[in-house]
């Protein structure tokens, strides 16, 4: 396998991102909300729900390399099939796929002559997005290695600039832990949504999570804090003097391990079930829904 850097298509991505976020930078999308925080917190289950409730047209990104938010809206990515501009149907690729292809066979030469910067984005629109009615999903897939972000940083400076303007909202799964930032794979999000369980650690992520984005310059309008299903008053009472806004807590719901267990959608869940009717609260407190 070639490594990145080594080959003319994995220079010329490099250089074509580097202009991208330069010329790009400022052009207009869909609301971008990302969420993030420890891991087994509930940021898949949020990010499921929450896509439920937000209006359409929504784009969803799975960056976690788990697929953790596929899995939760009963879809499974490895098996999807995507009909092409041509009619033929194939499989969807994940971003990382996509990208290893691009990279190792030279797929770049293939494409003829042209502006890369136009040309990226319809190779990983016309492949990486599985489309359905309610939504649309790009997945980042497990194949990369640790500390490896050049696929996730591939979605933000080529695919969100050039299609991210088709939707109303651009809901973002992220991966556990911190790393992600680190990278800087998004620069710019409307709502930095933490999800956090009742602990000590938790309080020290959010201190750090507001650190990292400040040294790397990710830029946000808004940070809220969501609570999983284990808070109490005495937790809540706590994390609303967090530094962020406390938007709330999501409830326990048994039909949530249920569901995941046979593979079920989570937008199936009745709406006056415990977690769909306490996520619907939390979007009222971020603005986000209208409130009753």
């Amino acid at each position: 396998m070639t490594s990145f850097g080594e080959n003319y298509a994995s220079r010329a991505i490099d250089e074509t991102a580097r202009i991208n976020r330069r010329t790009r930078a400022g052009e207009k999308s869909g609301r971008v909300i990302m969420v993030t925080g420890r891991g087994g917190t509930g940021k898949s289950t949020f990010t499921a729900l929450a896509s439920r409730y937000l209006s359409p047209p929504r784009l969803l990104c799975d960056i976690d390399p788990d697929q953790s938010l596929g899995a939760m809206l009963g879809i499974d990515i490895a098996q999807a099939q995507i009909l092409t501009e041509a009619g033929r149907e194939l499989p969807v690729k994940t971003l990382s796929e996509l990208t290893g292809n691009i990279i190792d066979e030279d797929a770049l030469l293939e494409l003829g002559g042209g502006d890369l910067g136009v040309k990226l984005p319809l190779l990983f629109q016309w492949y990486s997005v599985y489309k359905s009615a309610p939504f649309d999903l790009i997945s980042l897939g497990p194949r990369w290695t640790e500390g490896d972000y050049r696929a996730a940083n591939l979605l933000f400076e080529f695919v969100i600039p050039a299609i991210g303007k088709n939707y109303a909202h651009i809901l973002i799964d992220s991966p556990a832990g911190l790393e992600h930032l680190n990278r800087r794979v998004v620069g710019r999000v409307e709502d930095l949504c933490i999800v956090v369980d009742p602990s000590a650690k938790s309080l020290q992520h959010i201190e750090r999570v507001k650190k990292i984005t400040r040294q790397v310059g990710i830029r946000y309008e808004n940070l809220y804090i969501i609570g999983n299903h284990e808070f109490d008053d005495t937790a809540i009472a706590l994390f609303q003097n967090s530094g962020g806004k406390f938007l709330g807590k999501m409830d326990f719901d048994p039909k949530v391990k249920e569901y995941n267990l046979h593979n079920k959608s989570l937008w199936l869940l009745p709406d006056a079930s415990p977690a769909s009717v306490s996520v619907r609260e939390i979007l009222k407190a971020a603005g986000l829904l209208p409130k009753d």
